[in-house]
């Protein structure tokens, strides 16, 4: 008679799942925060951030983690990689789903609830693919009321989860978001495990695939450089009181803009001034100083003055003097 045991590992596989759950969903819920206070042309990028934290740290690592716990007592357990990287597609790829429909869906009930569906379904199936990613020496059945329970528990910590991801603000109020998010998928992980059963009925050579340490170091490693490269991002990004105010700034710019019109544009008016006007006029010709020649004058320019008397300009006045005699040479001695 074979026996299941879901904590193998003591304590260890729970409370580390858990930790990356809350990790994965803490870091995931920022990225939404900053994915709302964004204009639509760069909300994508913020998302598939969050689905990343989200879908691939906050669920599917945890359930991994947490898979690492159960045993058989005299069976031998191989996981099949492709089945088990395709579950990890799955889950980022549901999540990510169900963040676009409630990012521009709004906070309406219908948007809220449909993406909730889609992606609780979504991550009962990444469970229970990741449960048929296992080779084992027995047979594993599954029982139908327990499989319901577990699905309609993931559908429910979804659409928690994408509520959170519109409403909560503040760092207390995201962390404690991030442990209830925690609590309901380690909830529905046991939930959809004790819900197998084996018999002794399996083949007795070893199953094909990989063991259970092939996988966890390259995994832990992996999660490790994940989280640390989504904190860098939130540090180096700007904080949603930031987008904020400045999505609010463009937003009174372009309503300006709209009511007053855009600026007249004028045209054939030659420049005021300047170099440019200085480079434009002639170095000589008719009406420069030096030329020897009257130019041209405004009309009125040089009435009442009185004749026999230059005009000289000094320091931007024009002054009036009366002409110095001619020098003579002093007459010969006799």
């Amino acid at each position: 008679m074979h026996h299941i045991e879901h904590f193998s590992q003591g304590l260890l596989t729970p409370l580390l799942g858990y930790a990356l759950s809350v990790v994965g969903s803490l870091l995931g819920l920022v990225f939404a925060a900053r994915a709302r206070s964004t204009r639509p042309a760069g909300r994508v990028r913020w998302l598939a951030c969050a689905a990343l934290a989200l879908g691939g740290t906050g669920i599917w690592a945890m359930h991994f983690i947490a898979t690492m716990g159960f045993a058989v007592s005299g069976a031998v357990i191989r996981y099949d990689v492709t089945l088990t990287a395709l579950s990890a597609l799955v889950s980022i790829a549901v999540v990510g789903g169900g963040l676009i429909v409630v990012s521009y869906g709004g906070p309406r009930p219908l948007p809220l609830l449909g993406g909730g569906l889609l992606t609780g379904c979504g991550v009962a199936s990444m469970h229970y693919l990741g449960m048929a990613a296992m080779n084992t020496t027995v047979e594993i059945s599954y029982a139908p009321g327990t499989v319901l329970l577990s699905v309609v528990i993931a559908v429910a910590m979804a659409t928690a989860a994408l509520w959170f991801s519109l409403r909560v603000r503040g760092r207390l109020f995201t962390l404690g978001a991030a442990m209830l998010i925690g609590v309901a998928a380690t909830g529905m992980h046991y939930t959809g495990m004790f819900a197998m059963s084996v018999t002794g009925a399996g083949p007795a050579e070893p199953p094909p695939g990989a063991e259970a340490i092939d996988f966890l170091v390259p995994l832990l490693v992996g999660i490790s450089l994940l989280t640390v490269g989504l904190l860098m991002a939130v540090m180096l990004a700007p904080s949603e009181k930031e987008l904020r105010s400045e999505a609010e700034l463009l937003a009174r710019i372009e309503e300006r803009r709209e009511r007053t019109g855009p600026l007249p544009q004028v045209t054939g008016v030659p420049p005021l001034g300047g170099a440019a006007a200085r480079r434009d006029r002639p170095a000589s010709g008719p009406g420069r100083p030096g030329d020897g020649t009257a130019g041209t004058r405004r009309p009125g320019a040089g009435a009442g003055r009185t004749p026999g008397r230059p005009r000289t300009v000094l320091r931007g006045r024009i002054s009036r003097r009366r002409p110095r005699p001619p020098r003579t040479a002093p007459p010969a001695p006799a």
